[in-house]
């Protein structure tokens, strides 16, 4: 498959897309194809998986003609987490593009596995891809999270099942010096929020006071703030969700954490209102940016929830403010705190500029393979 000067240079670049307008002349490839990429004077520059449906035609596997080997790439990912993870039995095991398997992501959580395909290719080569972890891990269970929204845009079904063992509960896994249980069948992302586990301990060792964490989840950021904390209140729109932060919480014995079913917004704007005052925030929300066509959208929801989390901080107080949309890069999550600071009538000293945890590799040649923003700041 012939692709342009254009799409060539960015492969030999190091990025591992080439997109649909790329491509030179008529395509024959099924969908999932492994084929062959030659640049535009015919020169061959590697293999990729091919997709009928997504604006990126193509995801290159190699610059050989040797077939993917599943076994030793994973086992080249593991090599790695064992030089990075420590503290925990449940990290990413393999992060798509960061670990040169693009539009795989495999997660470990004690001895069961997460695996989301999310691309035609990936797709396919599953019966590979469990054939290589039984190999190198003889799981207990292997769980199919093709539950994420890109599988819509490749024309995969969006689903989740046991592909291999038996899984009749929630794992536990250790996490930071905290036990925790992992839903891999029904949690969030892939049963826990591993991409803040660094962070997570990173907050808490600024906690102090009474502690707010909007967005909990499962619970990770209002655990570690309730070491160092007086108080947690901990919210969520998610019943099952802070279900499973309740059990969490009473797993480690922590007794100054607080639970709430609530809306973000609406919660932070009540609290303003009432002049409610916390030592530490935190402000974890979902994607508000899913492509670049809601940047600006984004932008507003950031400021606005800044600026209401900002208003509740006492003299010294301390807001870890996230984002994990790719679309809004860290200058402009800082642009947007600066202004709700502003807003807020407080100066902020940046304490510390976090991304997401060693297990989820960042390629320099693939900005797309940083995606999480961590920012804890204080208030002067």
């Amino acid at each position: 498959m012939v692709v342009t000067r254009k799409g060539s240079a960015r492969i030999r670049e190091g990025h591992p897309w080439v997109f649909r307008g790329e491509i030179v002349g008529a395509v024959a490839a099924k969908p999932g194809d492994t084929v062959r990429v030659l640049d535009d004077k015919g020169k061959f520059i590697g293999q990729a998986h091919y997709s009928t449906s997504s604006l990126i035609a193509m995801r290159m596997l190699s610059r050989g003609g040797e077939a993917v080997d599943f076994v030793a790439r994973i086992d080249a990912a593991q090599r790695l987490r064992d030089m990075v993870v420590a503290g925990t039995d449940a990290y990413r095991l393999v992060h798509a593009e960061g670990d040169f398997l693009p539009g795989l992501i495999i997660d470990r959580y004690a001895d069961c596995f997460a695996v989301q395909a999310l691309d035609q290719g990936m797709d396919r080569a599953l019966p590979k891809i469990v054939d290589a972890l039984e190999r190198l891990y003889s799981p207990r269970a292997i769980v199919a999270r093709n539950d994420a929204f890109v599988r819509t845009l490749e024309e995969l079904p969006r689903e989740t099942k046991l592909l291999t063992g038996t899984l009749d509960a929630p794992v536990p896994v250790r996490m930071n010096g905290f036990a925790m249980e992992a839903d891999l069948l029904h949690g969030q992302k892939t049963g826990v929020f591993l991409d803040q586990r660094e962070n997570y301990e990173a907050a808490g060792r600024y906690a102090r006071g009474r502690a707010l964490d909007m967005f909990t989840c499962t619970g990770g950021f209002a655990m570690h703030l309730a070491r160092n904390a007086d108080t947690v209140e901990a919210v969520d729109s998610s019943g099952p969700a802070l279900e499973t932060a309740r059990r969490n919480t009473a797993a480690n014995g922590l007794e100054n954490v607080k639970f709430r079913e609530a809306d973000a917004f609406d919660l932070l704007s009540s609290y303003v209102s009432s002049r409610r005052i916390f030592d530490t925030v935190v402000l974890d929300p979902p994607a508000f940016a899913k492509s670049r066509a809601q940047i600006d959208a984004a932008v507003r929801a950031y400021k606005e929830i800044n600026l209401r989390g900002l208003r509740l901080l006492s003299a010294g107080g301390i807001l870890v403010t996230n984002s994990c949309s790719h679309h809004i890069d860290e200058s402009t999550l800082l642009g947007v705190l600066a202004a709700a600071a502003l807003d807020a009538g407080k100066t902020l000293r940046i304490l510390e500029r976090r991304t997401q945890g060693r297990d989820h590799p960042i390629l320099l040649s693939v900005p797309e393979t940083m995606y999480l923003k961590c920012i804890i700041a204080q208030v002067c």
